[in-house]
């Protein structure tokens, strides 16, 4: 009797197990297919420069790295009739005046602005940054752009074109510039590959993905909602942004060209920092994905299938496994030719380490965000709760580099 309902109870796990499994891989095609379908696609009709609206684009600087001046420079040259760049430091210490003063120098015809000093609204830098040049803001388009995006000069243009009506917050997917470095290989692998999939299959059924590297949105709809200044109590501010725009009836689409990341410092440990940061935010802001993060991963949900599989069909484990694995390689190589609009930036060799990397160090950046009760950004301590609200740092000194 108690072999019957266990041998029941393990049968219903393992079918479960074999839905779940099912519908990664329906993520997995959709991304392929939205990611070909959307990315990189001719932009019709053309817009007449004249009927082209103004966009005031905001850049909240800290610090710099040997690619901060060449990242702002392709700010300086956008083909775009009209627009305006307004730079904001937080203090007059910050080694970024410089360098905006050198390129507002060298390019006297583009509308640029630098504002020094923070106006503190809550305990997101980021936003007390970006609280003054946005009040300040002349237009009603408002681009927000982190310090290490480069851009094509196409990119604004690109964004615009997809801000139709019906539409109030146009995002870049995240991806990376291709750089030199074992570390930067696995930070564009990363962005090409997991990211990439969970972002377009998002996007590709309406749900909110929201990464805020880079994205255009319409301020008036954005003062609806309190305001920029209303999301500095959060530090995923991005994702509640997106939210507050969607409850308005306004669509959140994707531009059909990625972010490219090109920051200075392709650090492994940092990046790692990073994705730890990020886990902490979704699991506070989504607490289902306490669950669904982990067996979304290629090594765990191949372990739970191959077991499910062994229990359901009679096969061998060891090789369901290696199937999966392989044919989970090879959805994320088509992702990743995909999204990189072209042959590998690398050696077929260094993606295959980078992914494998990636995927056997997932458990390892899942865990560490679980097990760390603070979020760490920007050299500080922050008390995280449920909903993604920060507290006021707490008073720590750490050794750890500032990740945006």
């Amino acid at each position: 009797m108690i072999q019957d309902y266990f041998a029941t109870g393990a049968t219903v796990f393992a079918a479960a197990i074999f839905v779940g499994w099912i519908v990664s891989w329906i993520i997995h095609i959709v991304s392929i297919l939205f990611g070909l379908h959307h990315l990189y696609k001719k932009l019709d009709p053309v817009i007449p420069e004249e009927e082209l609206p103004g966009v005031s684009i905001l850049k909240p600087l800290t610090g710099v790295d040997i690619n901060l001046k060449s990242n702002l420079e392709t700010f300086f040259t956008q083909k775009y009739p009209k627009y305006e760049l307004l730079f904001s430091v937080q203090d007059d210490n910050d080694p970024a005046i410089l360098v905006v003063k050198s390129l507002i120098d060298s390019y006297p015809k583009v509308d640029a602005k630098l504002f020094i000093g923070l106006k503190v609204v809550g305990p997101n830098g980021k936003i007390n940054n970006m609280v003054r040049p946005y009040e300040a803001a002349k237009y009603d388009n408002i681009v927000i752009s982190d310090t290490s995006i480069k851009m094509t000069p196409s990119t604004l243009y690109e964004m615009v074109h997809c801000l139709k009506p019906h539409v109030g917050l146009v995002l870049q997917m995240p991806y990376c510039a291709t750089r030199k470095g074992f570390g930067a290989i696995y930070q564009q692998v990363y962005f090409g590959t997991m990211q990439a999939r969970n972002c377009l299959s998002a996007n590709a059924v309406n749900i909110n993905c929201s990464t805020g590297m880079s994205s255009l949105l319409r301020r008036d709809v954005l003062d609806k909602a309190g305001g920029l200044a209303e999301f500095g109590k959060y530090l995923a501010e991005d994702f509640f942004i997106a939210e507050a725009i969607r409850s308005q009836g306004y669509k959140v689409v994707l531009s059909t060209t990625p972010a490219l990341q090109n920051s200075g410092n392709s650090s492994i440990t940092d990046f790692h920092s990073r994705l730890i940061r990020w886990s902490q935010l979704r699991i506070s802001m989504v607490p289902t994905l306490i669950v669904l993060e982990p067996v979304g991963e290629s090594v765990l949900l191949g372990v739970l299938v191959s077991w499910a599989a062994m229990t359901l069909l009679d096969v061998s484990p060891l090789g369901f496994f290696m199937g999966h694995f392989l044919v989970w390689f090879l959805s994320d190589y088509i992702l990743f030719r995909i999204v990189e609009n072209g042959p590998l930036p690398f050696s077929k060799f260094e993606f295959l380490v980078a992914w494998l990397m990636r995927e056997l160090l997932s458990p390892y950046i899942i865990l560490s965000a679980h097990l760390q009760n603070h979020v760490v950004w920007r050299n500080q301590k922050y008390k995280l709760h449920w909903g993604g609200k920060v507290v006021v740092p707490v008073t720590s000194s750490l050794d750890a580099v500032a990740v945006s």
